[in-house]
């Protein structure tokens, strides 16, 4: 299980814009000088984050993007999700996957299972206002 370079540059994307004025649309010019990312990169993650709802878009010369709610109501997991897909540790968990044979038998299952959730839990532990605003970051993860 390893983040990509997509969804690491989604969160920077969307971190970008939670710091912006929210009334305000964005350039992605604007994002893509600041974050140094390409804007064809930028350009394939806004399209995702925008047609699943995360961000809303404004053409013309006053154009560009923002958030679609406010940061606190964006959980990091969900953001991932949306660019990643299903985040697990092992196939056999993800739910559009054929069922595994072994399944009934198999040793390892709960552990995977457990892991699982312990990942997902922390994703969604935190919001993107976290995130940009760095509200809980430094004392959850010094666990």
């Amino acid at each position: 299980m390893k983040i990509s370079t997509k969804g690491r540059y989604a969160l920077r994307l969307m971190i970008d814009l939670a710091l912006q004025d929210p009334d305000k649309y964005i350039p992605l010019r604007e994002i893509s000088k600041r974050q140094e990312i390409s804007i064809k990169y930028l350009e394939q993650i806004a399209f995702l984050l925008l047609k699943n709802g995360y961000i809303t878009s404004l053409r013309g010369l006053q154009g560009g993007y923002k958030l679609q709610k406010k940061p606190e109501l964006y959980l990091v997991g969900d953001i991932l999700r949306v660019i990643e897909g299903e985040i697990v540790p092992v196939t056999c968990l993800k739910t559009q996957s054929y069922p595994c044979g072994r399944s009934d038998t198999c040793k390892t299952l709960p552990f995977w299972k457990g892991l699982h959730a312990a990942v997902n839990d922390y994703l969604n532990s935190f919001t993107l206002a976290d995130l940009a605003f760095e509200n809980k970051i430094s004392t959850d993860t010094e666990r």
